[in-house]
């Protein structure tokens, strides 16, 4: 990318140049900088109003601190573009979130810079922390910094380090990055804590007696008022951390360099835990994106004089639509269904269903363990929960699926969006584990729809069922097959043959099910489309078996343990032997790029497949291939 506009951020190389510039300049830079985060996004695409958020501060925290010496840890990870380009990747932000290129998160193996890996919520305070008191121990002289999100603040994570760090003698800094803007709008206590605490009695009575007082002065009345405001922002948070042990210190405005530097100079002489509360706004600097800033969190590719547009064509329905829909159809059927999301209403397809039925949703916050025992809870007195959860989130919560759903065998519908390969947001986004971590666990049941039609009717399924059922699907948009409009389900834990082949069949569990058809036209094989990971079809399975030479498994997921893992226990259990073959997603993590190109990579496009089994059985006869041509 050309920096003939950016003649400041071409001298910074990286902070150490930074910190080589005059005072008076990095207000130029900070601009240029935000102007070339734009800019690299717009023909990326990627996250851009969070990144526009952070730039002053980022500026201020390379100007102040020695870096990467002083270790600074990004919460969540998605606002440090500004990070990256500041710290020697500047001529690679093209490459951002592409195959081989730069990570859309903070990465231990891509820069000395990025200090901790981060993509999860609410890890940063913990991880800096673990930074600090190693340095302690080592007997070195240099800060830890957490910087966290006021939407990542609500998870109990954050307040378990927060309670951890107080009574620390560490040099740990946590700066709260202020922007009352998570993905989805924060929810909670937290966020009602000073609205509450402004209401209480104590500020109560003192505002009667100031108006008591002052209500013939008019002048100084207002003057009291516009105190009154500073004394929210500063008196109240300062109550909460201090309560954790932590030396509080602000809010001040992020976007203020003069601000921001001087107060990171004073706060870095001092010694112990300290909080930083800086105010920023997402977007900042593009318009567009100050107005909207959730349109703006990740978008594609656009113009920036524009900005976002409509496609011409309408794109295809996706999975995530297909369950939003389902469930303000199968909640205007039932009213004893109820939606849980740990904060993603958009990202998980509830934004209509929130519209409609706000009586019967609940956004939990970044909170995925306690989303789950919630569900739970609900689930003993007769409610139907349904949780709309990524698959890579509910890790986070795999105690509470276990000890809390699934030990208590309560009927809990687990909607897995995200399941499989997510493409540009990389391994820490990717549902590689689900069929191997949900159907080890007793009670549980797993369904792998292979279009959208089958989405849809087996979340019908899953609903029907007295017991906890998790139906897992890939972002994005399917094979294009149009769902019904009932509400109807499949036969529970049946598959079905979907083409008659010979000597091989191939087993398929989820979206693979399509590339494994046009293997199988190559080979003249046998596919069944298994629909469920748990219970096994063991009748449907043992039936082929028994009339074909050898089986093939494929899955978007981990080989170990997985769908694959369960045909083999089934045949063993069966006392029948038979070659198989299980292709799926290897005991490597799978790094960003397109989701096509990463499956081809991986063997799990029809291309693939078809070599791998004839490299393992031998090819197709000469008659189905020239079929196949034909």
């Amino acid at each position: 990318m050309s920096t003939t506009n950016y003649p400041l951020l071409e001298r910074v190389n990286d902070p150490a140049d930074l910190r080589r510039l005059p005072r008076a300049e990095l207000k130029s830079l900070a601009t240029e900088l935000r102007a070339f985060v734009l800019e690299s996004v717009s023909k990326t695409g990627g996250h851009l109003s969070s990144n526009l958020g952070t730039v002053e501060l980022t500026v201020a925290l390379h100007a102040v601190f020695d870096t990467p010496r002083d270790r600074v840890v990004w919460d969540v990870g998605h606002q440090t573009y500004p990070h990256k380009i500041l710290t020697g990747r500047r001529e690679r932000m093209a490459t951002l979130r592409q195959l081989g290129g730069l990570s859309g998160f903070p990465q231990r193996a891509e820069s000395e810079y990025d200090t901790f890996g981060t993509a999860h919520s609410s890890t940063s305070i913990s991880a800096a922390l673990g930074m600090a008191l190693a340095a302690r121990q080592k007997g070195e002289d240099r800060r830890a910094i957490a910087v966290i999100g006021d939407g990542a603040m609500t998870a109990g994570m954050a307040f378990e380090a927060l309670n951890n760090a107080g009574v620390q003698d560490c040099n740990l800094l946590v700066i709260l990055n202020d922007n009352d803007m998570s993905i989805s709008p924060p929810v909670g206590a937290l966020n009602r804590y000073l609205a509450q605490l402004m209401s209480g009695q104590f500020y109560a009575a003192a505002k009667d007696v100031g108006r008591s007082v002052l209500k013939n002065v008019p002048p100084l009345l207002e003057l009291a008022k516009r105190l009154e405001q500073q004394a929210k922002g500063m008196v109240v948070p300062a109550t909460l951390f201090e309560k954790f042990g932590f030396n509080y210190i602000g809010p001040i405005d992020g976007h203020d360099l003069d601000s921001l530097i001087p107060t990171l100079e004073n706060i870095k002489g001092l010694k112990g835990p300290q909080f930083l509360h800086v105010v920023t706004k997402k977007g900042q600097g593009y318009k567009l994106a100050e107005q909207d800033p959730v349109a703006y969190h990740g978008p594609g590719k656009f113009d920036p004089s524009i900005g976002l547009v409509k496609p011409a064509t309408p794109p295809k329905q996706t999975f995530t639509q297909v369950f939003g829909e389902w469930l303000c159809d199968m909640a205007a059927k039932d009213q004893r269904l109820v939606g849980i999301t740990p904060a993603m209403r958009e990202g998980s397809g509830m934004v209509e269903f929130h519209r409609r039925f706000p009586g019967r949703y609940y956004d939990v916050g970044i909170a995925e363990q306690h989303a789950v025992t919630f569900a739970a809870g609900m689930a003993c007195e007769g409610i139907k929960p349904v949780v709309a959860i990524y698959s890579t989130f509910l890790q986070r919560a795999y105690d509470q699926l276990i000890h809390d759903v699934a030990l208590q065998n309560l009927p809990v519908v687990f909607a897995l969006d995200r399941a499989g390969l997510v493409g540009a947001d990389g391994a820490t986004h990717a549902g590689a584990y689900d069929i191997a971590f949900v159907r080890c666990i007793p009670n549980m049941s797993l369904a792998c729809p292979a279009d959208e039609r089958e989405c849809r009717q087996l979340l019908s399924t899953a609903y029907a069922q007295d017991h906890p059922v998790a139906v897992r699907y890939p972002r994005g948009a399917g094979v294009g097959v149009q769902p019904l409009q009932s509400l109807e389900g499949l036969p529970f834990g049946k598959g079905e043959v979907r083409r008659q082949g010979r000597r091989i069949a191939i087993l398929a569990f989820g979206t693979l099910l399509y590339p494994a058809l046009e293997a199988a036209e190559r080979l003249d094989a046998t596919v069944v489309n298994m629909r469920w990971a748990k219970p096994l079809d063991t009748e449907l399975l043992l039936q082929v078996a028994a009339e074909h030479e050898a089986l093939v498994t494929v899955e978007e997921g981990c080989i170990l343990g997985g769908a694959g893992s369960a045909v083999g226990e089934a045949l063993s259990a069966a006392g029948l032997l038979r070659p198989l073959l299980q292709l799926g997603l290897p005991d490597a993590f799978i790094e960003h790029g397109d989701p096509a190109r990463l499956l081809a990579l991986q063997g799990l496009d029809a291309e693939g497949m078809a070599h791998a089994i004839s490299e393992r059985f031998g090819s197709a006869p000469p008659a189905a291939l020239s079929r196949a041509v034909a």
